[in-house]
């Protein structure tokens, strides 16, 4: 049961504006009142990025609401939150993103054996007639179920 996978966030926002191309797991530099606000579910990943800056990853606009019992050891909640990651994984995927044109996206916030987890990704941003395309597809695809659920 210490396994169990607990997702907080989601950002579909993220999956409708970017193709996902890779996808990585960091861990996030928090204060106290910030974890229980997670695990409260207080948070908005919405219009969040990463950057580096020198040789650190850091998540901003990732917005975790003041924990209510907190009083003065609330953080900023738009503060630039440190992502965890291997040196090598920041410079493969900063080369990446500078090389190519490509952006880094929270996609998923969730915790794992007690560790609060942020999936990114690395991403590629679609455009009008993609965005068209996709939800084509999805309308599409509900059609078809709905209509296979009403004959059997």
């Amino acid at each position: 049961m210490a396994d169990e996978v607990q997702t907080i966030a989601r950002n579909k926002k993220a999956y409708h504006d970017y193709f996902v191309l890779e996808t990585y797991e960091a861990g996030i530099e928090l204060f106290g009142t910030e974890i229980k606000s997670i695990r409260a579910g207080r948070v908005n990943l919405k219009d969040s990025f990463c950057s580096v800056d020198d040789g650190e990853m850091f998540a901003i606009g990732m917005h975790i609401s003041p924990y209510e019992q907190g009083n003065r050891f609330n953080r900023d909640p738009m503060r630039k939150k440190k992502l965890l990651l291997h040196k090598r994984e920041i410079m493969k995927l900063f080369g990446e993103s500078q090389q190519q044109g490509l952006s880094i996206i929270p996609l998923e916030l969730y915790i794992t054996k007690g560790r609060a987890k942020l999936q990114i990704g690395l991403c590629k941003g679609k455009k009008l007639y993609d965005k068209r395309a996709t939800e084509a597809k999805k309308t599409a695809q509900r059609t078809i179920e709905r209509e296979f659920k009403e004959r059997y």
